[in-house]
């Protein structure tokens, strides 16, 4: 039976949920994020956020334990262990990825991670962040929106790469090449020349100039002329490619791709979640350019609310949060604030601001919205 998606940290609790819970039942989260060292900015985000939510909330049976991890493992255990003999069985977090070794010898507790990684994680984390799979599955939807067919993969050399192909083999998107390159900028161009068959297509447009000069075909200066302000000639053979990656080195692969002659008026351009980022605007030659993502329209408005309370900017991570603890305090009232072991196996939609997701297994996974970047704005695809 299709599951029906679930509303939550708005009024709608007061009508489906009205019967009072226990007043004796506490429950206590545990929130893991780095309060202090380079990381600082996105542990106070990520706790701002979730203040926001337990006081949309506003249950006294349920409170948040902030405690730092300063990034690093060591801190991320202890803190994890003082909380577990507190009783403590429920945590959002921690943030990274590399702070997830040791978490599984809390067998009966659940850490709800920011990461986006999901591929060799212990079983009782579950990575809330907006993970490959969930991207491709948004690219797969866009493809056959646009007939798309012969899709060329551009994966960069990091460490992210088993994710990525995961992902492309569990949504099953239509792949023509997957090519693999190094993000090193004097690597990159000769590589992209190589998959896009660069020197061939110049050496397409050399020929025919050669053989139109020594021809007698009607025309002739036209073509020639025509034929001299091209850089190559030939079909690449791909109609869109999609590259995995972000900031720099997304750029560094489509000004290379521009270099060789393939442009986003010849094929669709697609990426990774951008989150938004406005710099895109500026890289108007690799325009139009895709990309899955959360809900704009959603990520705003939280963007303000979050601005009235702290006048400051939220991290990316921090809209997860807000979710984070809506669902948390949902599965909570569906079991009666008993914490079982089937807490996070059940199949079940929710909505929240970050848009629709899923979970199921002890899994996550996003359904998102689509965005072009196009001049100074990201319009939405669906």
């Amino acid at each position: 039976m299709k599951a029906h998606i679930k509303y939550f940290l708005t009024i709608i609790f007061l009508i489906i949920f009205p019967k009072a819970v226990n007043g004796n039942i506490q429950i206590k989260i545990g929130l893991l994020a780095p309060f202090t060292g380079e990381f600082q900015n996105i542990g106070e985000s990520v706790f701002r956020s979730a203040r926001i939510a337990l006081n949309k909330i506003n249950n006294n049976n349920i409170s948040i334990l902030p405690r730092d991890t300063q990034g690093n493992n060591i801190e991320t255990l202890k803190h994890v262990e003082e909380l577990y003999i507190q009783g403590v069985r429920i945590f959002i977090g921690p943030v990274f990825n590399k702070n997830l070794k040791g978490l599984e010898k809390f067998k009966d507790a659940y850490f709800l991670s920011l990461t986006n990684k999901i591929l060799n994680n212990p079983k009782n984390v579950i990575s809330a962040g907006i993970n490959a799979r969930s991207q491709f599955n948004a690219i797969k939807k866009y493809q056959k929106l646009n007939d798309l067919e012969s899709t060329l993969i551009l994966i960069p050399k990091k460490d992210y790469k088993e994710e990525i192909e995961q992902a492309i083999k569990e949504s099953n998107l239509k792949v023509k090449k997957v090519f693999y390159y190094d993000i090193e900028p004097t690597k990159l161009t000769k590589q992209i020349e190589k998959v896009t068959k660069y020197q061939i297509r110049k050496q397409n447009l050399e020929d025919e100039i050669k053989r139109i000069e020594n021809s007698d075909e009607e025309n002739k200066e036209r073509k020639l002329e025509n034929l001299n302000k091209r850089d190559t000639l030939g079909k690449i053979g791909y109609d869109s490619v999609v590259i995995a990656d972000f900031d720099e080195s997304l750029k560094s692969v489509t000004t290379s791709l521009l270099y060789t002659d393939v442009s986003p008026k010849k094929i669709k351009f697609i990426s990774l979640n951008q989150w938004f980022d406005e710099t895109l605007f500026k890289e108007t030659a690799s325009q139009p350019i895709g990309f899955p993502s959360v809900n704009k329209e959603n990520f705003e408005n939280f963007k303000k609310e979050f601005r009235k309370f702290y006048a400051s900017d939220p991290s990316q991570l921090s809209l997860i949060t807000y979710d984070l603890v809506g669902l948390i305090y949902y599965l909570l009232l569906q079991n009666e604030f008993e914490l079982t072991d089937n807490f996070f196996k059940k199949e079940n939609k929710f909505k929240g601001i970050s848009g629709i997701f899923q979970i199921k297994n002890k899994k996550i996974n996003h359904e998102l919205n689509f965005y072009i970047v196009d001049q100074d704005s990201f319009i939405e695809i669906f």
